[in-house]
């Protein structure tokens, strides 16, 4: 089977990565859309998040990445003990995250979940798919923050229940209502209606690994 190679090459990010918090076992970032979470293979896509932080944090690790077209708030460990502790929370379900998200047109109901199994498609690399199959379970429930018109859109809080790859971006589209602006998984209308993937991590909770305390993280939506 012949697998299709990523050949995407990043453009330049021009915007800064800003700190939302900071002790001496992790920080909590606001990270740009445009930007990389981790470097590429390709020498091109060097820049990411974390080639910028480990030049003033040089132990700093990430523990879960954001696609390059999402925004928002990401946890970085700074040492090996607080990677491996925040990980098991991610792996266990117990950190809690949402995302604010544009949709192309009016979602109907105020409120729902979408439960639709997602497998990787390496034919159609970096695609996803939908597949009963082999999928693995994917849980996203939404809330309709507003509906607006001229054009047609949709405000959403996205609360995934579980973290697939491109789980909003495919669940937004099975919903029939893709995120504006997403270059994998939207109509050509829907693409060409922003300027950016138009979703962003919003909220962030998570217990402090060495202290215990419940973290709170919140990046504001730019758009």
């Amino acid at each position: 089977m012949q697998v299709k190679l990523d050949t995407f090459i990043a453009p330049p990010c021009l915007d800064e990565i800003s700190i939302l918090f900071q002790d001496e076992h992790l920080l909590l970032i606001n990270k740009p859309g445009g930007l990389l979470s981790l470097s590429g293979k390709n020498p091109l896509n060097k820049d990411s998040v974390h080639f910028r932080l480990v030049k003033n944090f040089p132990t700093a690790t990430l523990v879960h990445r954001l696609d390059f077209g999402t925004s928002g708030i990401m946890v970085v460990a700074l040492n090996k003990y607080v990677n491996a502790h925040i990980g098991k929370q991610f792996q266990s379900g117990t950190i809690t995250k949402t995302y604010t998200a544009l949709l192309h047109g009016h979602v109907e109901q105020d409120s729902g979940h979408i439960e639709l199994p997602i497998a990787k498609d390496p034919p159609n690399f970096p695609l996803q798919k939908i597949c009963f199959d082999s999928g693995k379970n994917a849980l996203t429930h939404y809330a309709v923050i507003e509906r607006n018109s001229s054009p047609a859109t949709t405000r959403v809080l996205f609360t995934p229940v579980s973290g697939r790859t491109h789980q909003l971006r495919i669940h937004s589209r099975e919903l029939g209502h893709s995120i504006l602006g997403c270059d994998l998984y939207a109509s050509e209308d829907a693409f060409q209606m922003a300027p950016r993937l138009m979703l962003h991590a919003t909220t962030l909770e998570f217990d402090h690994p060495v202290t215990g305390e419940k973290i709170c993280g919140r990046s504001n939506c730019p758009f």
